[in-house]
């Protein structure tokens, strides 16, 4: 008997699967897990029918109640005009007694709430902001600019008419001219309240979805796959250095993807996209099988609640299993669907395409279920994807908008950062106008580079954006220089204890500011009880004097990341010997690093032991002291070896040997099964039946810390 899945016959009722799950579950007592479930074509049929004829009953309520409605609205016509006489009746009344003088206490209580609003209206009270300039305080406060110079003066501060004031300053000011100040409302807290609020206009949006997986399991290439495009070959090493975002059409529907990097030292990326996706394809290759970042990942969704969608690729190769994959998987908490889980596991191969367009499928049907909806008549909200500083064009950020539309010539604050848009690119580098929900953008035009990761709100105007984005700043510097001067006890004994312990500046210069994180988030990781690695200076842009003479003042190195040193910078770290290193690969700048931090740990030694000679005769010198005839049983003993006497198997004492001598003739080496004389350093209570053990402290090489 033949079967059909959920999501089928939703299309078919011309309905969403998640109506159609409820209503099996509530109205005719059919469990499924989700629509990918299936159910018998007998059973689908009557349910079929069942919801035709509700449909058709409550087509048919709908008209019967239209006509109801047009015989009552005669009726409602009429209660209408009789409550509005009522209502006119009763106005006419209080006016004629009011008229006549008559006050009823509420009346009384009007009056006198009245005289308390004018005694506190006596008393000017103006509301500013953290830092404002002098004119605009004087146009605030309603006064002329020389009157409120003159009180800065009083109050022991000179200012000219453009100079920014803080707020305790104007508050001393305005005291002088009896006003009273009021600090404004923190703008940033109403920004963000504004932006959790439940919207009623709000329509479907397209699913932003991210790939996730090991590296080098194929998710650009599988991305690839999807966009019909190359991607791969542009990038160092085939690695995905930084997030990449596009947008594909799928069915007549739009699809967002984020390209997520796969190696572990960017981590701190990989959790940005599962914090703004909505669907997870997680890679796992066909041959390989979960691996540490693939857990990584796994981890990374379930703390973020996203659901996720199994791609096994690599399954054109000979050496693919995916019983063994699907087995992991199960492992780890996702057992597939075929095995009575919850988890869509699709097999792909991105080189032949196979499994591709059911893999979308699969997709979109996981965010039906999610009912995605945004507002694209309100002001745009989202997050940074990447940020980096473009020579020709200035700071260049890839914004991926949340909600509402995105505007060329908007003024939006990002994090710290502020700016109007000059200009707006989609994904395939086209120049376009506007942006909505689930759209990823490249724009121009603001102040400074913002971070991977930043909010980015769209606000009045740039004066406002400027000094959002100055107060950001300035409490940023305020946490910065309280987290840097607070010390206790504890601390300052924890310094002293940490005195012999080792550190090794760097200064991190990147084409991304994503990059820059992520390294130094690598390097922090190195740091061991016994060196400390310690990002003095992180920024994107090329190296420059300022990096050396702060490097040569620390006593740092300097790592660029796809970015180079300018000639100046050259010459000014050959004259202050500071080291410069660029990379193209991840992997090798961490690797140079920590080579550099197994150099500066302290050297450790183990002993080996070159020989044994037992002493057969003693004999007593004058000048000499002891000098002892011995036998070479094992190995070798040399002139510079350090040496152990043993009697009885106890070590009695450990030195250097004074003389070592092959016949009369000094030795430097003697090996076994040959007899020698030799004395030791500072002992001279030597006897026959001792064991002369010589060995020599080896340093060992550290390739780990």
């Amino acid at each position: 008997m033949s079967k059909i899945r959920i999501y089928e016959l939703a299309k078919e009722l011309k309905i969403t699967s998640k109506e159609l799950i409820k209503s099996l579950m509530d109205e005719f007592d059919v469990e499924v897990k989700n629509h990918m479930s299936v159910i018998e074509d007998e059973e689908a049929n009557l349910i079929k029918e069942l919801i035709e004829e509700r449909a058709k009953a409550e087509k048919d309520k709908e008209t019967n109640k239209a006509n109801e409605e047009n015989k009552s609205k005669n009726i409602v016509e009429e209660y209408e005009e009789i409550v509005s006489e009522e209502i006119n009746k009763q106005v006419k009344k209080s006016k004629f007694k009011n008229k006549r003088g008559d006050k009823s206490p509420r009346y009384s209580e009007e009056e006198g709430s009245n005289m308390e609003e004018n005694s506190v209206e006596d008393k000017i009270i103006v509301e500013i902001g953290n830092n404002i300039t002098v004119k605009d305080f004087a146009e605030k406060i309603d006064k002329p600019i020389v009157e409120v110079i003159k009180a800065l003066i009083f109050s022991g501060v000179m200012a000219a008419i453009n100079q920014e004031i803080d707020f305790k300053t104007a508050e001393k000011a305005a005291e002088k001219l009896d006003i009273t100040l009021v600090l404004k409302e923190e703008e940033l807290e109403k920004l963000e309240e504004v932006n959790i609020e439940e919207d009623t206009e709000a329509e479907k949006r397209p699913p932003i979805v991210t790939v996730m997986g090991h590296v080098d399991h194929g998710k650009t290439s599988l991305l690839d796959a999807i966009r019909k495009a190359k991607v791969t070959e542009n990038e160092a090493g085939g690695i995905t250095q930084h997030i990449g975002a596009y947008t594909v059409e799928v069915s007549g529907e739009k699809i967002t993807f984020l390209d997520t990097p796969g190696h572990e030292a960017f981590t701190a990326m990989r959790s940005r996209g599962a914090q703004v996706t909505d669907v997870v394809i997680l890679v796992v290759a066909a041959d390989d099988g979960i691996m540490p970042q693939t857990k990584e990942a796994i981890n990374h969704c379930k703390a973020a609640n996203v659901p996720m969608v199994v791609a096994i690729n690599k399954m054109d190769k000979p050496s693919a299993n995916l019983d063994k994959v699907k087995q992991e998987l199960s492992d780890h908490g996702l057992v597939p669907e075929e095995w009575g889980g919850d988890t869509i596991c699709v097999p792909v191969s991105a080189r032949s395409k196979e499994g591709i367009d059911t893999l979308l499928e699969m997709v979109l049907l996981s965010s039906e279920i999610l009912e995605l909806k945004a507002n694209s008549k309100r002001k745009a909200i989202g997050t940074v994807i990447e940020g980096q500083l473009d020579k020709g064009r200035g700071p260049v950020a890839t914004l991926l908008v949340q909600n509402g539309t995105l505007n060329v010539g908007d003024a939006i604050l990002v994090g710290s950062t502020y700016g109007r848009i000059r200009a707006m690119f989609d994904d395939k580098g086209k120049n376009i106008k506007s942006a909505g929900p689930s759209i990823p953008v490249e724009i121009l035009g603001l102040s400074e580079v913002p971070s991977a990761g930043d909010r980015f709100h769209e606000v009045k105007d740039e004066k406002t954006a400027r000094n959002m984005a100055q107060t950001r700043k300035d409490k940023d510097k305020e946490k910065y220089l309280q987290a840097n001067h607070r010390v206790s006890l504890e601390d300052l004994y924890s310094q002293i204890q940490e005195g012999k312990i080792k550190e090794l500046g760097v200064i991190v210069k990147a084409d991304m500011q994503g990059s820059v994180e992520a390294i130094k988030q690598s390097l922090e990781k190195l740091s061991s009880e016994t060196v400390k690695v310690r990002v003095l200076h992180g920024a994107v842009g090329a190296i420059t004097e300022t990096d050396i003479s702060l490097a040569a003042a620390s006593n740092a190195l300097v790592i660029g990341f796809n970015v180079r040193p300018d000639g100046n910078a050259i010459t000014l770290a050959e004259k202050e010997d500071v080291d410069i290193k660029t990379y193209r690969i991840i992997y090798d700048a961490i690797e140079d690093i920590r080579t550099a931090m197994i150099g500066m740990l302290e050297p450790e030694y183990k002993e080996v032991v070159l020989g044994k000679a037992e002493i057969r005769q003693i004999y007593k010198v004058s000048n000499l002291g002891t000098i002892a005839g011995c036998y070479v049983t094992e190995g070798k003993i040399t002139r510079s070896s350090d040496v152990r006497i043993i009697r009885d198997g106890i070590v009695i004492f450990e030195s250097k040997l004074a003389s070592l001598k092959r016949f009369k003739d000094d030795a430097k080496e003697v090996n076994t099964g040959y007899e020698c004389g030799l004395s030791i350093e500072k002992y001279n209570d030597l006897k026959e039946g001792d064991i002369i053990e010589a060995f020599t402290m080896q340093e060992i090489k550290k390739d780990k810390l």
